[in-house]
């Protein structure tokens, strides 16, 4: 029987200067700005903090405030909700929606865009009341859906829109 070393278990860690569970690694740091001392909160798997932020000092004045469960698990909190921010705020910038009203009815005309690195481009797409599409048309990335380009494209017949 063979074991794959590949995808081992994170060890946790509850150190003064560092705390990991299963997804994330806390890590008090020197603050590069300053005197002063900055904790890290790193999701596993990935190279950059999800969170930096200041880090109290200990009684000394001089060292950190070593790391505990109330804390860890507050950082955890914090760096998960950064994490849900910055996703929502990517999902808002890459889909777009808005209704139109039309001879025909209500049309739902979304805007998605694929930030490919070589190729991006979006997928304008019109659906119906009840929530079929009916037109799907792909378009430059940086097309600008309102609704005065919607209502182009509908009264153009779902063509693709000129660059």
């Amino acid at each position: 029987m063979s074991t794959n070393f590949s995808e081992e278990e994170p060890t946790i860690i509850q150190e003064p200067r560092l705390w990991r569970d299963e997804r994330w690694t806390a890590r008090v740091i020197k603050n590069e700005d300053d005197d002063g001392w900055a904790v890290a909160m790193t999701l596993a798997g990935e190279t950059e903090p999800a969170l930096v932020g200041p880090w109290t000092m200990g009684r000394d004045k001089k060292n950190p405030k070593p790391l505990d469960a109330p804390a860890f698990h507050t950082l955890v909190k914090t760096a998960s909700e950064v994490l849900r921010r910055h996703e929502q705020q990517l999902h808002a910038q890459l889909h777009k929606s808005l209704k139109l009203d039309t001879p025909a009815g209500r049309l739902q005309v979304l805007l998605d865009i694929v930030p490919d690195d070589d190729n991006p481009y979006a997928l304008l797409t019109a659906r119906d009341e009840a929530g079929e599409q009916i037109a799907q048309v792909r378009v430059a990335a940086g097309f600008r859906l309102n609704e005065a380009s919607a209502a182009a494209w509908v009264e153009n017949e779902f063509q693709r829109p000129r660059s």
